[in-house]
């Protein structure tokens, strides 16, 4: 069994910051493909950055050059800094830790972080 829990969600305005935790019950070390996923109410679910264990990094086109995602075996956490936040980015952000696999069949979901992009 696998436990995610996402943090650093909040309210920011237009052009702010925030950096969200995916913390992970157990070792992320051998884990090959993990991201970040957001839903905004009434859209489907979106992957907006993946990070492989090599380092190796993609982003969806709506937030390259302003999310970097990255990950911290030792602490067995994942991270995505958001900088020049729009309001568009307003949404609840997940972590996943198997790309792999379907998202609609991935089944440690956690609750998720939410982030407010609003002045």
């Amino acid at each position: 069994q696998v436990h995610l829990v996402e943090s650093g969600g909040g309210l920011v305005q237009p052009g702010g910051s925030l950096r969200l935790s995916c913390a992970v019950s157990g070792s992320i070390f051998s884990i090959n493909a993990m991201g970040w996923y957001r839903q905004a109410p009434g859209k489907q679910r979106e992957l907006v950055a993946a990070i492989r264990s090599g380092g190796s990094t993609n982003y969806a086109d709506s937030v390259k050059g302003r999310f970097t995602i990255s990950r911290d075996n030792a602490k067995n956490t994942m991270y995505l800094q958001m900088n020049s936040l729009k309001p568009e980015d307003t949404a609840v952000y997940y972590c996943n830790t198997d790309l792999s696999r379907d998202p609609n069949e991935f089944p440690y979901w956690g609750q998720g972080t939410q982030v407010t992009v609003s002045s």
